[in-house]
Parts: C-alpha cells; structure tokens; sequence
C-alpha cells in the first residue's frame, strides 16, 4: 500500500507538472523523495538508502558523458552546415508528387545522422511543415511521415540518446543493438514506405516555399565537405568505435569545417559548443538554432535522477509484487507481449521516454533471465517497444515536443504509422535471425 501511495504521489506530480510545463525534473525529485520516504517507512536506514540512490546514479555516468558530446555534435553540425546542407539538398531531390513519401525519407535521413527526434522534429520538420501548409498538403499527414522519420533515427542512431541509454542500462553493445535494430525494423520500414507512398498520391504538393529554402544557401556556404562530421561518424560506426571516440573525430572534423568554410572565429565556435548555435536569420532562427552542452543540461539531470529509482527499487525490491503479476503474464501470452504491456504502462503513466525505459528495464529484467533470454533480448525488446511506445500517447514529452515544434495536433501521431508497426511486427522477425539463437521469446 505504501508504495501504490507513493506510485500516486509520482504520478500526479507529473501530470500536475506536464499540464504547468514546468520541468520533469521537480516531479522526478518528488518521486525520488516518495520512493525513499517508503524505504525508510520499511526499516532502510537513511544512510543505506543514500547508497542505493548513488548506485542507481552511478550507472548513468556513461551516457552522460555521451549526452556532452551529442549536445556540442548537434551545435556544431548547424553551425557548420552539415543539417543545412542535408535539409537544402534533399528539399531540392524532392518529387512534389511524392512529397510525404519524401518528407519520411529525408526526416529519417536527418534524424539518423542527429540522432535526436525532437531536434529532427525543430529543423528539418519544421521546414517541411512549412511547405506542406503552403503546398495545400494535410499537414496532420505530413507531420505523421516526419514523426515516424524522426523516431526512425532516435530509435536506431549512435547519436540517439535512447539508445545509447538502453545499451547502457542492459550492458550490451551499441552497435550490435543498432544491426538488430535495422534487422527488426525492415520488415516495418518497408511497410511504412509503401503506406507513404500511397497517402502521397492524395497530398501533392502544390506549392514551395523556394524563398525560405534559399536563405539555407545564403546563410550558410553549402560545399559537399560540409558533409565530412557525418561520414566520420557512419564510418566509425560501421567499423565499431567506441561512440565517444567517433563523436570526438567528428567534432574535431565540424570545428575545421566552422573554420575554414563558414569562416567562423574560434570565440564563436566555443560559444555555439557550449551554448548553441544561433542564426541571426529571423526566418531560420528558430529552425536551424539549437544544441549545445546546456540544451543537454535538463535530460542530464533527468536520466540521472530516474536512474536513482532503479537504485531504490533493487535495494528494498518494491517492483517484486508488480514483477510477480507480470511473470504470470508472461506464462500465459509471453514475455514480448508482457514487455509491450509494460511498456504501454510505464509510457502512458511516465509521460517521458527515458524513465519509461528504465522502469520497463527494471520490471523485465529478471523475467527475461528467469526465461533464459539474453540482455541482447531484452535491449532489443525495449527499443521496438518503450522507445517507440512513449510516442503514441499524445501527454508524453517524447511526442508533444515535436508536435508543439511544428505546431501541429495530436491527431498527427495517427499517421505516424512507423511507431505502430515497428512493436507490431517485431514478432513477425524471427529471432534466429537476430540472436542467432534456435527459439524466441
């Protein structure tokens, strides 16, 4: 009772917090704070349940390094014209006939090499949705393909925060999960396109905005070395690099590019590391500025504080009557259907992506042992479920961001068929084929 009690206390705050726009950072303070008043209320001294919220913190210290260096990454790849370069071009490719086919493609492109979907959602997405309103395109459609590309990229790149986290959280390799990642993701990907395909037809677009495109090429110098921090960091990533070290080769790649093609000063470009890069562009300002080691500060904070409770929960073993009920689910309808039902909770409840991740790791974790299934598994599991899940509820940070960004409704999550499909079809892959394993889950 007096961790439903606690639950509640958590649950509300967040709701109370998300309708304000206040920070998540208060309401996770309160649910740390929650959490450990019902440890103490259970006979865990103070001083013990300090230790187990250092031992949850101290398994974040990875991934914020690696939050660090994504931040200077996305200031420095604006400033230097890699995204504008990405964005310009590929609005230039674009077949009007195909333009939400299109606007999937290229957002996935984007986001990919950004890594993040809400900064997909803040650059390309936004452009996009400018020419779909000037176009006579549904905009709810349109914004449905460029979600869909933008959770394409937050779900699968080494950049993604979310999946350098889930890596970090089920202790398996980055890039072993992002090949599983786009094994279990073609079958989806496929379907999407071909759902795209067919809602283009109905949505041409009429119109272009050439005007707010151009000022891509009169702001920035567009050359094609301006590509070169993206390629290093593909090309670390396909021979497996740590991720820090391919993030730091192509940092140093952006800062050269800032240098000598932009003809930034050196004041500037630390100034746009740390604090993000601005253009004086009224018309780009708000679409191109951005990244930077402050705008990683809150989700810092964020992954750091919810990292505590996995501390807490291990230590007194408050989820052990929550994980008993899910073991028997998943005797009855198996352990991926109870990982999407989890999921499907912990998302709807969280109304945040990173601690819906964490507390779907930490209710299936010993169920995936008790199974014999490995961490590769579960990491996998997590990422076709929780990461795409936290989307689809229209509350939920993860979506809302982007759609506030673009400023479109929630019925836009609708056409975002790719996070459907994506914990749809994930059964239909086998897994031999992804853990070279004879038996699935």
């Amino acid at each position: 009772m007096d961790f439903i009690i606690a639950v509640i206390i958590f649950i509300f705050s967040l709701i109370y917090n998300i309708s304000k726009q206040y920070s998540l950072i208060i309401p996770l303070l309160i649910g740390m704070l929650a959490f450990s008043s019902v440890a103490f209320y259970r006979g865990f001294k103070f001083r013990n349940i300090v230790v187990m919220l250092m031992k949850g913190m101290k398994k974040s210290l990875y991934i914020l390094s690696i939050f660090a260096l994504i931040g200077m990454i996305t200031a420095l790849w604006r400033a230097g014209g890699t995204i504008p370069f990405f964005v310009y071009y590929g609005i230039k490719i674009m077949n009007p006939d195909y333009f939400i086919l299109f606007a999937f493609l290229l957002t996935c492109f984007v986001a990919f090499a950004l890594g993040t979907c809400i900064g997909t959602a803040g650059t390309v997405g936004v452009v996009l949705i400018i020419l779909a309103r000037s176009g006579g395109v549904n905009i709810y459609v349109a914004a449905g393909a460029i979600l869909s590309g933008a959770f394409f990229g937050d779900r699968s790149s080494p950049l993604s925060s979310s999946a350098n986290l889930v890596a970090m959280i089920t202790e398996t390799d980055l890039y072993d999960n992002i090949k599983k990642m786009f094994i279990t993701g073609a079958l989806p990907f496929l379907a999407t396109v071909i759902v795209y395909l067919v809602l283009s037809k109905n949505n041409p677009i009429n119109v272009t905005n050439n005007e707010l495109i151009e000022k891509f090429s009169v702001n920035f110098n567009l050359h094609i070395s301006t590509v070169l921090p993206a390629v290093i960091i593909l090309l670390l990533a396909i021979s497996k690099n740590d991720v820090r070290v391919a993030m730091l080769f192509s940092i140093i790649t952006a800062v050269f590019i800032c240098l000598y093609i932009q003809n930034l000063s050196i004041q500037e470009i630390l100034k746009y590391m740390i604090f993000g890069f601005v253009n004086t562009d009224p018309a780009l300002s708000e679409i191109i500025s951005g990244g930077g080691l402050i705008s990683m500060l809150n989700v810092t904070f964020v992954v750091l504080i919810a990292s505590s409770y996995s501390g807490i929960f291990e230590g007194t073993g408050m989820l052990k009557d929550i994980q008993g009920a899910l073991i028997k689910m998943s005797n009855k309808i198996g352990v991926y259907l109870t990982t999407v039902f989890t999921s499907l909770v912990t998302c709807a409840c969280c109304c945040n992506q990173t601690l819906s991740v964490l507390l779907t790791h930490d209710l299936m974790n010993n169920i995936y042992k008790e199974n014999n299934l490995t961490k590769d598994n579960l990491a996998i599991d997590i990422e076709n479920t929780a990461i795409l899940i936290a989307a689809i509820f229209p509350w939920s940070v993860a979506v809302a961001v982007p759609l506030a960004t673009m400023d479109v409704g929630a019925k836009a999550i609708f056409y975002a068929v790719y996070l459907f499909f994506v914990p749809l079809m994930a059964p239909l892959i086998p897994k031999s084929k992804v853990y070279n394993l004879g038996d699935g889950n």
